[in-house]
């Protein structure tokens, strides 16, 4: 199996990204193809020792940077580390491609560049979500702003077979995001949906509120794009605001460091349920081949995991089956 990095993407690139791929051939049995600037990946790599027959380099020259224009930067910096992984995972050359750089640019590469499966209207942006009693799996999370019934259907059969394969969980439950728990809330966009949920194959379970999504009443959310980028945002700077109150409180005092050192552990698990690099990307389902969108600011950690579950993706035949379920 060949994963590539487009080893230009994002904040911390191309460190962040080299030192990942690096982790990530310890963990799993694939080679790292490690694409962009090829003198600032090799001196990257010059800082580890590893086995240099599992990594490989395709240069480019160009980088499609964060305020460029998403179409416009996918159209002409065809030399670009993003787009090039495109082609080469378009053609088969790579299995799966993991971009930590312009969101906008991935989604339309995404489409433009490699396409959707057959009988899919709309890819979604898929996030693992982690929560104090497990994981769940939300979409879309930005890939579409506005959203027909239909698609929401989709969302959820490719959540679903994503959550099963990808994360183990048996027969997941699936649930809309809507203002109320009753069937008839919302709008009619969302009641259409919830009747094409309900009347599938799909764990359908009904509606899922706000306040209820930290509690895992699903497996599988599902919503527009608009709605769960906010949901994600607003979870991810809540839970960045708790763990820093947590922290001010315990460093406060003595007393309270003193308190900190015997609960360091817990406090550590705490952490882990909550951060995002423990699960690296979110993969663009709906597309022909397997695209996984990190985190802007992703760490060597985060493409690291990015990179595991890019490999469970590829290995469980994921695309295979949405096609299949599809059809």
């Amino acid at each position: 199996m060949r994963i590539a990095i487009d080893a230009m993407g994002g904040d911390h690139a191309p460190v962040e990204t080299v030192k990942g791929a690096i982790e990530a051939l310890n963990e799993i049995d694939a080679t790292m193809v490690l694409i962009g600037n090829e003198g600032a990946i090799k001196d990257e790599l010059a800082k580890y020792t590893y086995d240099q027959s599992r990594v490989e380099i395709i240069a480019t020259t160009e980088v499609v940077e964060n305020e460029d224009k998403p179409v416009i930067a996918i159209k002409r910096k065809k030399d670009s580390s993003m787009v090039v992984g495109f082609e080469k995972v378009r053609t088969g050359e790579i299995d799966a491609l993991i971009s930590a750089g312009n969101t906008g640019a991935l989604l339309a590469g995404g489409l433009l560049r490699v396409g959707r499966i057959k009988g899919i209207d709309r890819p979604a942006l898929t996030t693992v979500f982690p929560t104090f009693s497990g994981m769940f799996v939300m979409a879309d999370v930005g890939a579409n702003a506005e959203c027909k019934a239909r698609n929401l259907l989709e969302f959820g059969i490719m959540g679903s077979i994503y959550a099963k394969d990808v994360l183990g969980i048996d027969n997941p439950k699936v649930g809309l995001i809507n203002i109320g728990s009753e069937e008839g809330k919302g709008t009619p966009m969302i009641n259409e949906a919830y009747q094409l949920l309900k009347e599938s194959s799909l764990n359908f379970i009904g509606n899922v509120e706000a306040r209820d999504i930290p509690e895992r009443k699903a497996d599988v959310l599902v919503c527009d794009g608009f709605t769960g980028n906010v949901v994600l945002k607003l979870t991810e700077g809540v839970a960045k605001s708790f763990m820093g109150e947590i922290k001010s409180i315990f460093m406060s005092s003595l007393l309270s460091k003193l308190a900190a050192v015997a609960i360091k552990g817990k406090l550590r698990g705490l952490k882990t349920k909550m951060d995002y690099t423990e699960f690296g990307g979110a993969p663009l389902l709906g597309v022909k081949a397997p695209i996984v969108k990190a985190h802007g600011s992703s760490n060597s950690k985060a493409f690291k995991n990015a990179i595991k579950y890019a490999e469970k993706y590829v290995s469980n035949n994921i695309i295979e089956k949405i096609s299949k379920e599809i059809k």
